[in-house]
């Protein structure tokens, strides 16, 4: 242990007095751990430039009343049991309470919502239909960690370097640059892809990026909350765009909005898929204006029904789209890799961006996450996961139908891992409180007045039986 103690040569106290008062001092305040070892007299007499006799008077009183405990051969720790009448006489934190109280905020730090986790605690009996994360006992963690073992094992020493680019590890660029292409009709080069720490790290450098305070954004109303949160905090003005059936529509739009942001292929919470007219529409609509547009894809990779839609960024040459995609929902959110594929032109700021906020993202994970989009194990585990979440969200359709029939509307289209349920009739949220089922209320996604009765229902994570008892539960 190294340990910082000041001490003042010029003060009346004595040397050892002072190292005394800061080994108490400390123990007193929890810096120092009971059980803790602490350094030897010799150890602590180099690191504080004096001599050994000084350390050793400190220590031999230190362990005289009870703070310290020397155990021949093994060295000195901190007493895990202190003296009963100095267990309440810890020093007054005024100074630094003082100092604390000093320091302001700025405009962004004071205006920051509280965005801990809106999940409720988990509770033994309880159905949770209140998640849409993946369900990780799915996911084939020993391809994984083979993977991951080939890379820490491996003799490329710059994965556990500084990157080369902020940008992200090249790569992977190429492979998610050919996945976006395949997949998602998205037309970029890897110059164009960034990676980022999750999604929301995406928003927060477009945020930074294209919008100055007072700036207005249409927004989906309702929508995500974690991307409305981001913009309030950059000090933009919100714009409620409403939605109806065929999405979001760009007549609906404000003149001055200078950023849209749209969560076309699933949309969150309603789950509407914006048709093709309206996503050309909307990005008319952004070139006559330059303004641009956030398209997130978030879980895109999801749809049970119907072709696959293509991505707005892909549809038409040169579109004002910045795509953000994320690796959360189909892997496991831990692995916090996602990206954003900008126009050319902005591919170099949104870099430098990236290097100011945290340099990199974690380049051995890159690594493995390229062999793992390489490979082909992407793709395999997102088609078994398709059928296994398409089977989910049937049953929850088919369960609803049963137990309420007209009083329960599945809102949106059959895809994604949430589906949005408007009720008629008494309070579903007092059922559900009574009979021991989580639901998640849509009206934390609304700028304005939610409706009554609004659930966003997560099936991705939770079984077909779970479902069907869930349900039970509620009528």
């Amino acid at each position: 242990m190294h340990v910082a103690f000041v001490l003042d040569p010029a003060s009346a106290s004595p040397l050892h007095r002072q190292i005394y008062d800061q080994w108490r001092e400390g123990i007193l305040t929890g810096r120092f751990r009971r059980g803790e070892r602490v350094p030897s007299t010799r150890e602590l007499a180099l690191t504080l430039d004096v001599a050994r006799t000084t350390v050793t008077a400190a220590y031999d009183q230190l362990i005289a009343e009870g703070y310290l405990d020397s155990v021949r051969g093994s060295g000195t720790f901190v007493c895990r049991e202190l003296p009963d009448e100095l267990l309440h006489s810890r020093r007054a934190p005024a100074p630094r309470a003082a100092a604390d109280a000093a320091i302001r905020l700025s405009r962004y730090g004071a205006g920051l919502p509280d965005v801990g986790s809106t999940q409720p605690p988990r509770r033994a009996g309880w159905l949770r239909f209140s998640e849409w994360r993946p369900d990780l006992n799915e996911f084939p963690f020993p391809v994984w960690r083979k993977l991951l073992g080939r890379h820490f094992r491996g003799p490329d020493s710059r994965l556990f370097d500084y990157a080369e680019s902020a940008a992200g590890y090249d790569p992977l660029r190429e492979e998610i640059a050919a996945y976006a292409a395949r997949s998602r009709a998205v037309r970029c080069s890897p110059d164009q892809v960034q990676i980022v720490n999750g999604s929301q790290q995406g928003l927060d450098l477009c945020a930074r990026l294209l919008l100055d305070p007072g700036d207005e954004v249409a927004f989906e109303n309702p929508g995500y909350q974690g991307a409305h949160q981001i913009f309030n905090a950059v000090g933009a003005r919100l714009a409620p765009a409403p939605l109806d059936a065929d999405g979001l529509a760009a007549g609906a739009l404000s003149d001055r909005a200078r950023l849209v942001y749209c969560t076309p292929s699933h949309q969150f919470p309603t789950g509407v898929s914006m048709t093709v007219t309206r996503r050309l529409e909307l990005i008319e609509w952004a070139r006559r204006r330059g303004a641009a547009i956030i398209e997130d894809d978030y879980d895109s990779e999801y749809r049970y029904s119907g072709p696959p839609m293509p991505s707005m960024q892909g549809l038409a040459g040169g579109a004002p789209v910045v795509y953000i995609g994320t690796f959360s929902k189909v892997m496991f959110p831990g692995l916090r890799i996602g990206y954003v594929i900008t126009p050319p032109k902005l591919a170099a700021a949104f870099a430098r961006a990236k290097w100011l906020a945290d340099r990199q993202t974690p380049l051995l994970e890159q690594a493995t996450l390229a062999d793992f989009l390489r490979e082909g194990h992407l793709e395999r585990h997102i088609r078994r996961m398709r059928r296994l979440y398409g089977r989910r969200r049937a049953v929850l359709v088919e369960s609803l139908a049963k137990h309420f029939g007209s009083r329960a509307q599945v809102l949106g289209d059959d895809a994604g891992m949430h589906a949005l349920v408007r009720f008629s009739g008494p309070s579903i949220a007092e059922r559900a409180l009574a009979n021991r089922v989580t639901l998640a209320t849509s009206a934390l996604y609304y700028l304005g007045t939610p409706p009554r009765n609004e659930f966003v229902f997560g099936f991705s994570n939770i079984t077909e039986r779970a479902i069907r008892e869930g349900i039970r539960r509620l009528v």
